[in-house]
């Protein structure tokens, strides 16, 4: 009974670059919300981030962790091949993005820079697309300090793009 022109959707940390691409590749999305995402380039994603050291969850190989020396041996690095490291990149689609985009970081989350939302919400205004950001002074990856305002603002922007 879903009505599939007021489709939105929401993504925390890698669910953000879910949304993201999910929004550059399809129009099915209309509006999305982004919390403290992984929503880089390649080239970012090499060069400025890593997962906290944990154990892969069961059934993922654990060579799958290795995708950076993978990818760099197959392909070289961004510098020597920028061709393919932005023909993967999310980020070097914006123009295809299907809808609004809203984004929240705390400035202390130590698993995803905030400047992967800064940067993002540089490039979807220079593709002439609409974008809000907000960040939360000092607080961490899951905004927690900060929780109820980044909620009550998601909703409102859902509300406005999608009701």
């Amino acid at each position: 009974d879903a009505n599939p022109e007021k489709i939105g959707m929401w993504g925390h940390s890698l669910g953000g670059y879910i949304t993201l691409r999910n929004m550059v590749v399809s129009r099915d999305v209309k509006a999305g919300v982004i919390w403290a995402g992984v929503i880089a380039s390649y080239p970012d994603l090499l060069n400025n981030w890593r997962r906290r050291a944990s154990s892969p969850p069961s059934g993922i190989p654990t060579g799958a962790r290795r995708w950076r020396e993978v990818f760099t041996q197959q392909y070289g690095t961004p510098e020597q091949n920028p061709t393919f490291w932005n023909s993967i990149s999310t980020t070097s689609f914006l123009s295809d993005i299907s809808g609004p985009l809203q984004l929240h970081h705390g400035t202390a989350d130590t698993s995803v820079p905030v400047e992967f939302s800064e940067k993002l919400e540089g490039q979807m205004k220079a593709a002439g697309k609409t974008v809000e950001l907000y960040t939360y002074q000092g607080d961490d990856h899951d905004i927690t300090s900060y929780f109820g305002t980044a909620m009550q603002r998601s909703i409102e922007f859902f509300d406005k793009y999608l009701k």
